[in-house]
């Protein structure tokens, strides 16, 4: 716990492992994980698949989760 999957467009290397560090540290420090408790993935989407794949398929789906969605704050 917990498990964190990161869906984008497609990025460099060094820059999605920059964010999964931040990511990682976040969690360590606010959240209280300790760091043996963190996974993070990474999944790249195209960008014409993303209103297919992640908007449709995931997002709306469960939009009472979301904290965010589109830049508004939602909670």
């Amino acid at each position: 716990m917990p498990y964190i999957n990161i869906k984008g467009y497609p990025k460099d290397e060094a820059t999605k492992k920059k964010v999964v560090e931040e990511i990682n540290n976040i969690f360590i420090r606010e959240w209280g994980c300790p760091p043996g408790a963190i996974s993070i993935a990474v999944e790249e989407v195209d960008p014409k698949e993303w209103e297919e794949k992640v908007v449709e398929g995931q997002i709306k789906p469960n939009k009472d989760n979301l904290f965010i969605f589109n830049g508004e704050k939602l909670k």
